[in-house]
């Protein structure tokens, strides 16, 4: 495909794209496909000539589009917002274009330094600190297993264990990794890939109602470790949990694991975003004083996906881990510059900060900050419905944007009320007019409401209500 064709095939695409965004409230939420469904619409075998550019538009509208359940739907209630703003689609599609090779910065020194500057935007939009140094990785689950292996290393640094000798195999001393038992699955996938063993994670109990971490237990768990010859290597601290957005006490768990030359990462994946807004800068008290940060503007933000944060105070304990030196990409400007295959995973890198950019640059701070405080003052308004609807009630504090919301018909309680719940919460998602997700809170099923889609108006939060009562409604009257 010529400059020419790709113009006019991108222009059709386009057109695509926005028409899909403009009808995407019309359609239903959550797909309905069934396993299988999609792929067997599709044929089993490449095309060995050339399509037309018509059959692939037709296969999106006929096959791709019914397999979907719609992220940027404004009545997409799940999970966590998924945001991707067509101002960040549109730097996408530069960074497609351009195909930049990330391997260096000789081989793409814009790609390197725009990266800097955009992660200095960001820290400087959340009021962070001259200290930190980004870069920006594929999500937050990479972030917390890049910050794992660099805890690891400062904690073994000089000993055999060190990953330049040894490795954990010859660790003269077991190490040990804390989390709330509330934090997202990927911090244990993280100690898991990192080596520590499960054995070696400690959950700490959360403190009620906030449902952050309890400080007194960790000092608690971090002291009987190290009496039973353990060494804390590193605590990872949430600040907006998955299931509740609860926040860890940040200050009090930095200033335990200082005190054991342990690595705090805070895990901000979701909730980073509400750093813009300085009314809830005062949740991420004491993040200043942790030794990594990650969160996800491909969230709540509205950059498109695979644009995730990641801040460190000292890039050299990324570097002294993460570096290699073969010679083929050795160059004169070597310690002149960044290079940030030495900050993370992958070698080969994509021109992500183009997405970012383009969001800051073509919507505006301003506009966002008043996004997110919309999302905001839309939570509170549903909080304040349900609270004072009869058998509605919220089980978890709220904190930013994400309702945790049970109903309770008189005499129903343990099993037959989870039912209930997980009933009238896939009836909801059935009928296609909003999406919803069910998690457990202490043992018992409860509904997130998660507001925060880029579309989400009021309207829609009304309109999500009247589905709720409705279809808890018909389940406990059997309708």
């Amino acid at each position: 495909m010529g400059p020419e064709e790709f113009r006019e095939a991108a222009h059709r695409l386009v057109d695509w794209v926005a028409d899909y965004r403009e009808a995407v409230a019309s359609l239903p939420v959550r797909s309905k496909v069934g396993p299988g469904d999609v792929s067997g619409l599709l044929p089993k075998e490449a095309p060995e000539r050339p399509e037309a550019l018509s059959a692939l538009i037709e296969d999106l509208d006929r096959v791709i589009v019914p397999g979907l359940t719609h992220a940027q739907h404004p009545r997409n209630f799940a999970w966590f917002p998924s945001n991707a703003s067509l101002a960040s689609v549109l730097g996408d599609i530069v960074a497609a274009g351009i195909g930049a090779l990330g391997i260096s910065w000789q081989s793409a020194p814009a790609l390197t330094e725009l990266e800097q500057v955009v992660c200095d935007w960001a820290r400087k939009l959340c009021g962070l600190s001259e200290a930190w140094h980004g870069t920006i990785a594929d999500g937050a689950s990479t972030a917390c297993l890049v910050a794992l292996l660099a805890a690891r290393e400062r904690a073994l640094g000089g000993t055999p264990g060190s990953q330049r000798e040894g490795g954990l195999q010859a660790s003269p001393v077991p190490l040990s990794v804390y989390t709330s038992q509330e934090a997202h699955s990927s911090v244990e996938k993280a100690v898991l890939l990192a080596g520590f063993g499960a054995a070696n994670l400690r959950f700490v109990p959360v403190e009620l109602p906030s449902r952050g971490m309890d400080v007194g237990a960790l000092q608690a768990m971090m002291d009987e470790d190290v009496s039973a010859g353990l060494r804390p290597a590193a605590v990872v601290a949430t600040a907006g949990t998955t299931a509740t957005t609860a926040f860890d006490p940040l200050a009090g768990i930095c200033a335990i694991a200082r005190r054991h030359g342990a690595w705090v990462h805070v895990d901000a994946a979701m909730a980073g975003s509400a750093l813009l807004l300085e009314g809830k800068r005062e949740l991420f008290s004491g993040i200043e004083d942790a030794s990594s940060i990650s969160w996800n503007p491909h969230k709540w933000l509205g950059s498109v996906l695979e644009t995730s944060l990641f801040y460190v105070k000292e890039p050299e304990a990324l570097v002294s881990v993460m570096a290699t030196d073969p010679s083929y990409l050795r160059s004169s400007r070597d310690g002149a510059v960044v290079q940030y295959r030495d900050w993370g995973l992958p070698l080969g890198r994509r021109f992500r900060a183009l997405r970012l950019w383009a969001l800051l640059r073509l919507e505006g701070a301003e506009a966002i900050r008043g996004r997110l405080q919309r999302d905001l003052v839309n939570a509170e308004r549903l909080a304040a419905v349900v609270e004072a609807a009869p058998g509605w009630r919220l089980v978890a504090p709220l904190t930013i944007q994400t309702l945790c919301v049970v109903h309770e018909p008189a005499g129903l309680g343990g099993e037959e009320l989870d039912a209930h719940t997980l009933a009238w919460c896939e009836a909801v998602n059935w009928g296609g007019g909003a999406h919803l997700t069910p998690a457990r809170l202490d043992g018992r099923w409860m509904v997130r409401v998660s507001i925060g889609s880029e579309t989400t108006e009021w309207a829609d939060v009304e309109a999500l209500w009247a589905l709720m009562r409705e279809a808890a409604a018909a389940v406990e009257t059997g309708s």
